[in-house]
């Protein structure tokens, strides 16, 4: 069935995406503008990839896109980039937590400026996003963060500030849920599991290509995930198919945190 025929309710809404210009972001920009959803491509002007590609592929997908620069850890910036779907389409609907920053390094070496830093992106700029999206809302909407299985489900060494971020998520969406759901505003978080993106091909601070091949063959499903796998989901728990989903945390990893330990 042709995505654009299902009603699930996305059709006509207007989503902001942080993270936009790769990966599961961009991935995301791209599932939604197949819905009927115009999309707000937030990047980060030192992200190393280019944002026009996510604008591109959201036009060939038959929507509408606009890229607006923002760094999570500006409050300000947060919240032009929330009144940018006021600006260009009229509304916002749904917010999309997916930027963040992964960065190697063991307790030794952790510095404070390194643990404040991962925490002022991972997870203190989530909540900066998600407040300023609450305060463009005029009516229900949906809300999702992007954590990981690193800190939302396993521990992992060398990781500990980026682990401690993510794992915070889960919290602040909880409380959030609670809070927003007079309002009609869903906020749910998302967990992947080992995912393919330029995040985790990255061989110094991630697992790279080859510990992503190998961690493969352990995962159930056989392989490790794909962004649109993920985005999919994303474009679930944000449509009215989840219209009483609040407050969850939902793993997509093929089976690999529920696997019998071999």
């Amino acid at each position: 069935m042709n995505e654009l025929t299902r009603d699930d309710g996305l059709a006509g809404k207007v989503a902001i995406i942080s993270g936009a210009a790769s990966g599961i972001g961009q991935s995301l920009a791209v599932s939604y503008a197949r819905a009927g959803v115009k999309v707000v491509a937030g990047y980060y002007p030192g992200d190393p990839h280019d944002v026009e590609e996510t604008v591109t592929a959201v036009s060939k997908a038959g929507g509408e896109c606009v890229a607006v620069a923002v760094d999570v850890r500006n409050g300000d910036q947060c919240d032009a980039f929330a009144r940018a779907a006021i600006d260009h389409f009229g509304r916002l609907d749904v917010a999309v937590a997916a930027a963040g920053i992964l960065r190697q390094a063991s307790l030794e070496e952790m510095s404070d400026e390194n643990w404040d830093d991962m925490l002022s992106v991972d997870l203190s700029g989530v909540m900066r996003l998600l407040r300023s999206a609450a305060s463009s809302m005029t009516g229900p909407g949906a809300m999702v963060a992007v954590s990981s299985i690193a800190g939302g489900v396993y521990g992992w060494n060398d990781h500990a500030h980026y682990a401690a971020a993510k794992s915070g998520l889960m919290g602040l969406v909880r409380s959030l849920a609670v809070e927003l759901a007079p309002r009609g505003i869903r906020v749910n978080t998302l967990i992947p599991g080992l995912i393919e993106t330029p995040q985790s091909l990255d061989p110094v601070n991630s697992l790279g290509p080859d510990g992503l091949a190998s961690a493969g063959e352990k995962i159930p499903a056989g392989r490790v995930g794909r962004a649109e796998e993920v985005a999919r989901t994303i474009r679930f728990l944000t449509s009215d198919d989840a219209s009483y989903v609040t407050g969850q945390q939902l793993i997509v990893d093929g089976g690999l945190t529920v696997r019998w330990p071999s």
